[in-house]
């Protein structure tokens, strides 16, 4: 095992070329919480056992936390607003009319919902609003997957008879077909 001394002064003079080695993998702001992590991660691993060339240790330590972190789902779409010229979609609606008639459909999901058994709300939600697979609400509600399909099946035949008598009670020939493809 390295004595803590002998680590910290190798971490100390390998420092600047673990961020060396980084800087082109992450942004700047993240190179010295990789530069900190690798020291922590190569000190825990040289408790367990001892470690032979600790600087080469350290570098591909660091280079697969950078990775990892490059990788990870949070950073993929942690983007600055500043970052686009223009808004991905247009924020504001080109009608007062379009806007109502969007409102509106979302009040009659929501009622439509409402209306729903508990288990099938449960289900239809996840799936429908949530974006949850079939196996992941089983899971999560503890139920079988095919209980869930059952559900998700019963809610989507509920909720769409229940908006298409309301577009028709309220005049609307355009019945709201977007909540079968979500």
């Amino acid at each position: 095992m390295a004595r803590n001394s002998t680590l910290t002064t190798l971490f100390l003079s390998t420092k600047r070329n673990i961020g060396r080695l980084i800087r082109h993998i992450v942004k700047t702001d993240d190179i010295d919480d990789i530069v900190q992590e690798t020291f922590i991660k190569t000190y825990e691993a040289d408790l367990k056992q001892e470690i032979k060339y600790v600087r080469s240790y350290m570098l591909k330590t660091a280079k697969n936390l950078a990775l990892n972190h490059v990788a990870r789902w949070d950073n993929k779409y942690n983007d600055s607003l500043e970052d686009f010229a223009q808004p991905p979609v247009q924020l504001t609606s080109r009608k007062i009319e379009d806007d109502y008639e969007s409102k509106e459909q979302f009040l009659f999901f929501c009622r439509a919902t409402d209306q729903l058994s508990g288990s099938v709300r449960k289900c239809f939600i996840l799936k429908k609003v949530y974006g949850l697979s079939q196996k992941e609400i089983a899971s999560y509600l503890d139920l079988s997957e095919s209980t869930v399909e059952k559900h998700i099946a019963k809610g989507l035949l509920k909720s769409t008879k229940y908006i298409k008598r309301m577009n028709l009670d309220h005049g609307d020939v355009s019945v709201n077909k977007n909540i079968a493809s979500k």
